[in-house]
Parts: structure tokens; sequence; C-alpha cells
């Protein structure tokens, strides 16, 4: 059986995964939720990461400890593709795959915060119509926002419109502030094809969802090109809560055919 490492999106923590966790296990696979820096039930506070290494340490420690022999495949949804992207290039013989949920995929010609058409998309479908949601803009009002936090509002009508309320209230009490680490994705020496490049990778389409939307997602996948591209019909940005069986049942295709 497979090894599925869960990573969580922005002001999220590994609590989101739960639902598919067990349904993962229910079949036999070994699952990893994991809490990434200031993230969930981490311990360390948002203005302790002072770079996206800091953000993603606690899923590099996990990779590290690791057998040396061991391949796990590696799961993100929304920002966390940036941080399995890392997890890849720093260990590419220990991913037999890594799937990117309406994830944010990195490509080797152009990081993510570099090309001004890719950061005009980024910050109009994901930054911006924040509603009451906040915003901090630590580099000064002229240059893009630093950190954020998702309101009430903003989370039950673009992020959890799909779920039962009862999972729109546990991310309401749950979120903590994210940060961006903009500056980090300008860093064109982040990938290599040697490392990233040469590592498998799946995206997995949702045509409704309001915070990456669709536009965004085929730039990605334009630009990055992918071993496969699977689609969930029907599902908001939190896929795994909306349409868990569906989520689970690509998880376990992909990982009959690459690990």
């Amino acid at each position: 059986m497979a090894h599925f490492v869960l990573i969580h999106g922005i002001c999220h923590g590994a609590w989101c995964w739960y639902m598919l966790v067990s349904l993962l296990q229910s079949t036999g696979h070994r699952v990893t939720p994991l809490d990434l820096g200031a993230s969930g039930i981490n311990l360390k506070q948002i203005n302790e990461l002072d770079s996206v290494s800091d953000y993603a340490q606690p899923l590099m420690e996990f990779m590290a400890s690791l057998p040396r022999h061991e391949k796990v495949i590696l799961v993100a949804r929304s920002y966390g593709g940036v941080v399995i992207s890392l997890a890849m290039e720093s260990f590419p013989n220990k991913v037999s795959v890594a799937l990117y949920l309406t994830a944010f995929m990195p490509n080797l010609h152009s990081p993510i915060a570099t090309r001004d058409d890719n950061r005009a998309v980024l910050q109009k479908n994901f930054i911006g119509a924040n509603m009451d949601s906040h915003l901090w803009f630590d580099d000064g009002p002229e240059n893009p926002p630093t950190r954020t936090i998702f309101g009430p509002k903003y989370i039950a009508a673009r992020v959890y419109q799909l779920p039962p309320k009862e999972d729109r209230e546990l991310a309401i009490a749950l979120s903590r502030r994210g940060k961006f680490f903009m500056k980090d994705l300008s860093n064109e020496s982040l990938l290599t094809k040697e490392n990233f490049g040469s590592a498998n990778r799946v995206y997995i389409v949702r045509k409704y969802d309001l915070l990456i939307k669709e536009s965004l997602q085929k730039w990605y996948i334009e630009n990055s090109p992918t071993v496969d591209v699977k689609f969930i019909f029907g599902a908001d940005h939190m896929a795994m809560l909306s349409k868990p069986h569906q989520l689970c049942k690509h998880l376990q295709e992909v990982a009959e055919k690459y690990a």
C-alpha cells in the first residue's frame, strides 16, 4: 500500500484532511497529514517565519526522517503546492509522485512571483476580493500583501461554499494567519530540472473552484506539464470535504499507477 503525505493550504492545518485520512486508511493506505510552520497545532508563530523554508520545515524534517529507500506520495492543496515542490527539489528520490489538488504549481522557467501575468492572476484570484478577510502589507502599501487571515464571510462564500456548515465552523475556529513569502517565490534558483523536474506530477482540476480559478489552473498545467491531469466535478476549493470519495478514488488510481 502507498504512503500519502497530505499538505494543507494557507491559513489551514492538518485538521482539514480528517475525512480523507479516514477514507484512505480504510483502504489500507498509510496517511500522514502534517502541520506546516505556524499552522494547525504547530507551536511556531507567524512572525517567527522569515522564509518559505521556515514554513516548509516540518515537511522537510519528515522527509529527512524517512528510511533511505522509502518513497511517499505528496498531496497538496492550494498554497501547499509550493511546499511540496520544495520537498521534491530536496528529496527527489523519496517521492514517487506529487499530486497538486488545485494547488500552486511552480515551473522551471519562471518563478510564481516573477511573471507579471501570473502574479496578476494570483493576486486577482487568490488575494483579491478579500471581503472580510484581513491583509497585512509589511513591505508597504505599494507592494503585494505579505500576510492574511480569512474572514468568516470569505470562508463561507469563496472557500467552503459546498461542505456542511459544521466544516465551515471548524475552519473559522481553527484558521491561523498565513504568509505569502512573495520574495522567496521570486527566487529563480529554488527549483532545478535535475530534482524537481525529474519527479512525476499529477494535477487535479476543479472547474468551480472560486479561489484558484480554472484559468490559473490551466496556466499551471500549460507551463509545467504533468504526467496526468484529473478532474473533480461539483467540488469547491475544499474538495477533500465537498467530494471526499471522488478525491479518494483519484488518489488510489494515482497510487496504483505511479507508486
